[in-house]
């Protein structure tokens, strides 16, 4: 059990839900929702044929032959149109994807490759590609459900179910094709795509326990071990924190994460501290961490500021050179930063059932997080008064929001930022127009 924050969409008293790393890791995978759906449909095809044999068998001990007949004649007419729809959808399915990869692709060249995480993590992209795979699965089902008997007597399954069903799901592919394509369009959104980013950051910051002020809590008690990392090099995405937390608790230590959520770790880098007694076995310490080839925003407070930094330092470069969007995404860096501009940061405690702190995780410090957020983008905010008007009002926002032990980072900032622009701007008046705070950046 951990030490949650309380915060404004959460109702006060009431702990966020923690978030899963295996229900984390299954969202930035694309194979699960359409192998469980086909999987699901399989499942749904045989109880749809039972039913349709158990109308059979029922019409048959009845001698009721003529509706039977008539059976027959509609499972011709549906045959015909599951073949179509059989013939046509994989063809769809292809010709859809391939757009859209395509417009994922050139969304990802103009703003960062990092917003295909968000074409993974779409739940309508899911949606409509495992909707789309279980209908043609379920067109092949259907297909060898067909008799070629045609006597009412001798007749063994009419599927008239399945056919029903097989149009049902037609109809469900076809709305969800529609609100996939809406989707897809919004991805190609800037806004769209840096309001999402902002969205995931706020979930992971709510999500999060409640830090104190230093990296080492005071009483963790003498540091007995260092536990190596024993698995393939890779980004450190998460840790099972409930499972740490359990297995500390067991054998009465406290485990101290070394390195910090997204840092890369090679085998035999020490990851965890064990305080106060024995090293729990390393077995069950090696599968509570996570390694991965790229960062997630499970657990990484910084990786939402990453990705809008990237976005603000695309749209500087020369070869695209749209300082509106820079904007945009100062907008919203400007808002996760007074989000956290009162926030303990450093680190993280993490606690057992009865208070006792068992987990520390580090998380970025303030200053780490202004950094992030401003440094790489006042180095080309200079030459675009759009920009250095926006990152000037927000540093003045931020001043105005953060207590005074964190308003260090904040002016050195906003001092550099006047340099930059001094430097660059060829005239009084030139630098007098771009260091003119302004919200809209030039409003």
């Amino acid at each position: 059990m951990s030490d949650w924050m309380v915060t404004p969409s959460s109702p006060a008293g009431r702990r966020p839900r923690a978030l899963s790393p295996l229900r984390e890791h299954l969202r930035d995978t694309f194979w699960f929702a359409p192998t469980a759906a086909m999987v699901s449909v399989f499942v749904v095809w045989v109880g749809a044929q039972a039913l349709d044999t158990a109308i059979v068998d029922a019409l048959q001990e009845d001698r009721d032959y003529e509706t039977l007949d008539e059976l027959l004649r509609f499972a011709e007419d549906a045959k015909a149109v599951v073949s179509a729809v059989g013939s046509a959808m994989m063809t769809f399915i292809g010709v859809v994807f391939s757009i859209s990869l395509v417009a994922v692709q050139m969304a990802s060249g103009q703003f960062t490759p990092r917003v295909v995480r968000l074409f993974v993590r779409s739940r309508i992209t899911k949606a409509t590609f495992a909707v789309f795979l279980a209908t043609f699965v379920l067109t092949l089902l259907v297909l060898t459900s067909f008799d070629s008997v045609q006597d009412p007597r001798a007749v063994t399954s009419v599927p008239l179910v399945q056919s029903v069903l097989t149009l049902c799901m037609v109809g469900l592919s076809l709305l969800l094709f529609v609100l996939y394509v809406n989707a897809t369009l919004r991805l190609m959104r800037i806004s769209h795509v840096i309001a999402r980013i902002a969205s995931e950051s706020f979930r992971v910051a709510a999500s999060m326990p409640v830090p104190t002020g230093g990296r080492e809590a005071p009483g963790l008690g003498t540091e007995t071990a260092r536990v190596p990392h024993e698995g393939r090099a890779g980004v450190l995405r998460d840790v099972h924190i409930a499972r740490l937390v359990r297995v500390a608790r067991k054998h009465g230590v406290v485990l101290r994460l070394i390195p910090r959520i997204g840092d890369f770790v090679v085998p035999g880098m020490p990851v965890l501290a064990v305080h106060g007694g024995p090293v729990p076995p390393r077995r069950v310490l090696r599968y509570a961490i996570s390694v991965g080839v790229e960062r997630t925003y499970h657990q990484d407070l910084g990786f939402g500021l990453r990705q809008l930094s990237d976005i603000a330092l695309r749209a500087l470069s020369s070869a695209i050179n749209d300082p509106t969007t820079a904007v945009q995404a100062l907008d919203r860096i400007v808002q996760f930063l007074a989000a956290l501009s009162r926030r303990p940061l450093d680190a993280a405690l993490h606690r057992d059932r009865d208070g006792t702190v068992r987990l520390v995780q580090p998380v970025p410090g303030w200053t780490e997080l202004v950094d992030l957020g401003f440094t790489e983008v006042r180095g080309c905010a200079a030459g675009s008064p759009q920009v250095s008007r926006r990152m000037l009002a927000g540093l003045d926002d931020l001043l105005l929001l953060a207590p005074p032990d964190r308003r260090e980072p904040l002016l050195r900032h906003h001092a550099l930022l006047r340099q930059a622009v001094d430097s660059a701007a060829p005239t009084t008046s030139d630098r007098e127009f771009a260091l003119r705070p302004d919200r809209q950046g030039i409003g």
